[in-house]
């Protein structure tokens, strides 16, 4: 009884010390085995590894690759003009005993802050050297700046116990209070540009407006000269043909013009006419030929206005009178010669010619 009594707190503590002198190195990371502060052994490999419990402790970094980001800093190119950048790197823990080392029990918090420094400082070397402007930073060449920024970083870094994989410049901006006056310039750039598209627009819309004008202007002019010229032939064929119409038959067309004249004359409500009654206008209507014109044999015209009443047995006594006058003329004297044929045509081209005058007056007057 008494030896369990023994026994069995010697085991418990032996086990105790036993699982406490072993730990475990995880693939991801590696391990630094300290007694009393000092390094004793670096446990980089995966897997089971020992400790002198209470002794001894056991440190353990990440092996893997971390990011940092930087504060957004101003930097001043070559050209003066200010920019606002902000980085972000990447980097690992290469030389564990160096890393402990150089940060103490800070731990990675620590190194962090150093780098971050140490990143500022190259990023305000490089984009402020010498031909490297602010046009140069936002153009294909800012990927051998950010090289450039990564090997003069890691170069610094490795006294850290850390390798500076990347550094990548996240965002390049101008100042705030620069930004405005940057849109303003940038606004008023196009707008100018704008004004030129539009003064240019304008210049060939005018051209071509000149020259639509110009052309309707020679169209009219081309179809109003071709109008006359058909107009005129069409006024000569048509004055051929009346004159042709004319000569073939004076009377008819003397008598089909005034047919026309009354037509135009006296349409609807426009048929109040203000003349003489012996106008040459009405000469039809009186059954009597116009002034000029031939009158056929065996037709005498009838005068319009005589006096009805008394009209009949003055005419008689005048025609007996004419007739005893005529016959006593004849028994006194020899008859008088027929008018010859040659004074018959010329009477006649008098009465052709003044036929369609006479009609035209008459249409005239009966427009107005």
């Amino acid at each position: 009884m008494r030896k369990t009594t023994f026994i069995l707190p010697i085991v418990v503590i032996a086990l105790v010390a036993l699982l406490s002198s072993i730990f475990v190195v995880d693939e991801r990371e590696k391990a630094l085995v300290l007694q009393f502060g000092q390094i004793r052994s670096v446990k980089e490999e995966p897997g089971l590894a020992f400790k002198v419990p209470v002794i001894q402790d056991v440190v353990r970094y990440d092996d893997r690759i971390l990011s940092l980001d930087t504060e957004t800093i101003e930097v001043t190119p070559s050209d003066d003009r200010r920019l606002v950048v902000d980085a972000f790197a990447r980097y690992r823990i290469a030389d564990v005993v160096q890393f402990r080392q150089a940060v103490g029990v800070g731990g990675v918090r620590t190194a962090e802050d150093r780098l971050s420094g140490i990143l500022n400082a190259q990023i305000r070397e490089v984009l402020g050297a010498d031909q490297v402007t602010s046009d140069r930073i936002l153009s294909e060449d800012r990927r051998d700046l950010m090289l450039r920024i990564r090997d003069q970083a890691r170069s610094q870094a490795l006294s850290l116990g850390i390798d500076v994989v990347d550094v990548r410049l996240k965002q390049t901006n101008l100042p705030s209070q620069n930004l405005e006056a940057t849109f303003a310039r940038m606004r008023a750039e196009r707008e100018r540009e704008a004004a030129d598209e539009i003064a240019r627009g304008n210049e060939a819309a005018q051209r071509v407006r000149a020259l639509a004008d110009r052309t309707v202007v020679e169209t009219e002019s081309e179809a109003n000269r071709d109008a006359d010229v058909i107009r005129g032939e069409a006024d000569a064929e048509r004055n051929a043909i009346f004159a042709e119409a004319f000569g073939s038959d004076p009377e008819f067309f003397a008598f089909y013009r005034s047919l026309q004249a009354y037509e135009r004359a006296l349409q609807g409500g426009n048929s109040r006419l203000v003349m003489t009654p012996d106008s040459e206008f009405f000469a039809y209507f009186r059954n009597e030929a116009p002034q000029g014109m031939p009158v056929a044999v065996g037709e005498q015209p009838d005068a319009i206005g005589s006096d009805t009443t008394g009209g009949s047995d003055e005419t008689g006594t005048d025609g007996s009178e004419a007739s005893s006058a005529t016959d006593g003329s004849d028994s006194g004297s020899e008859a008088a010669p027929a008018p010859s044929s040659t004074q018959d045509e010329t009477q006649q081209d008098d009465t052709s010619d003044a036929a369609p005058e006479a009609e035209d007056a008459a249409t005239d007057s009966a427009t107005e």
